[in-house]
């Protein structure tokens, strides 16, 4: 991304975004409200549809561009979504989230050796900073056994990269490319929930009925809109931080259902990853002040 963004829309951004880690982290508590009759790619598929219908109805039409930049970026966020799904029935989901949150670090390395990003010291302690975070959060839940799964789920992670840096690129439509990821999904999904419809496998009692609206609605279409919003008004690095906060915030309604509860080591890292999060979007600010203080004192000298 340029730097022509205004401080107002940067911060327009950084709230959408932090909207948007805010819905995906509803995913915990959807998944374990609804019926496990209702497996990983059917919950795909009902929620690529209802998703689809959000972001078509903020677009206002239905002409798609399906220039390379979006075709690439819809291509790593249905990667990411279905890699993610693939790795889950054979890892634990604390070493999914792990290992698919290395991206901030890949966005960072990125930017750094092929976007000519200016090295900061204080930028590469707190990316590795919030890492430790995720990593502190989810640490009781580790299985780096299962090779399969968390290979998946690590290139889970890159595919995430991937799609943060092709949606943040000036000539994206994030909006369009996730929509594409949308139409993949489902064609990808659909099969799966036929089968289980056509062989009445699918409890369709009211609880799973509303957590799967929720699920579509709001964890999956409400944070493809604002993350679409979102990623184009802030630098990636940035971005890619700011949705550390999904995976952190992602127990915390399942705790508060008494469904689960949170450890010490989980509520502690969330403190560091908000505290680290909240210190990159500082950092230009702080930076200034700094400058300023500097340029103050050499003067009275």
């Amino acid at each position: 991304m340029t730097n022509t963004k205004t401080k107002s829309q940067k911060n327009v951004g950084r709230l959408a975004l932090v909207l948007a880690a805010v819905c995906w982290g509803l995913a915990g508590v959807c998944v374990k409200s609804i019926d496990p009759s209702w497996d990983a790619m059917c919950k795909i598929a009902v929620r690529s549809v209802l998703s689809l219908i959000i972001l078509f109805v903020i677009k206002g039409n239905f002409k798609l561009h399906f220039g390379k930049t979006n075709v690439i970026g819809a291509a790593f966020s249905a990667a990411t979504g279905i890699l993610y799904v693939a790795a889950i029935p054979m890892t634990t989901a604390g070493t999914a989230i792990v290992l698919q949150y290395i991206a901030p670090i890949l966005v960072f390395l990125v930017a750094v050796f092929f976007g000519h990003r200016k090295v900061k010291i204080s930028e590469i302690v707190i990316t590795l900073l919030v890492f430790c975070g995720i990593v502190l959060s989810f640490v009781d839940n580790l299985d780096m056994t299962s090779v399969i799964g968390n290979l998946l789920a690590l290139l889970s992670g890159f595919t995430f990269a991937g799609q943060i840096i092709y949606m943040n690129k000036d000539d994206a439509d994030a909006n369009d490319s996730l929509i594409i990821s949308n139409i993949v999904c489902l064609f990808v999904s659909l099969p799966f929930l036929f089968v289980k419809v056509g062989a009445g496998a699918l409890s369709l009692d009211a609880t799973s009925l509303i957590w799967l609206l929720i699920l579509g609605l709001f964890q999956y279409g409400a944070a493809n809109a604002l993350f679409g919003f979102g990623i184009q008004k802030v630098d990636n690095v940035e971005a890619s931080l700011i949705l550390t906060i999904e995976p952190i915030f992602n127990p915390i309604p399942v705790a508060l259902l008494g469904i689960e509860i949170m450890g010490t080591k989980a509520i502690l890292g969330s403190v560091i990853v908000i505290l680290g999060v909240t210190a990159f979007s500082l950092l230009p600010t702080i930076e200034n002040k700094l400058s300023a203080l500097k340029e103050k004192s050499a003067k009275k000298d």
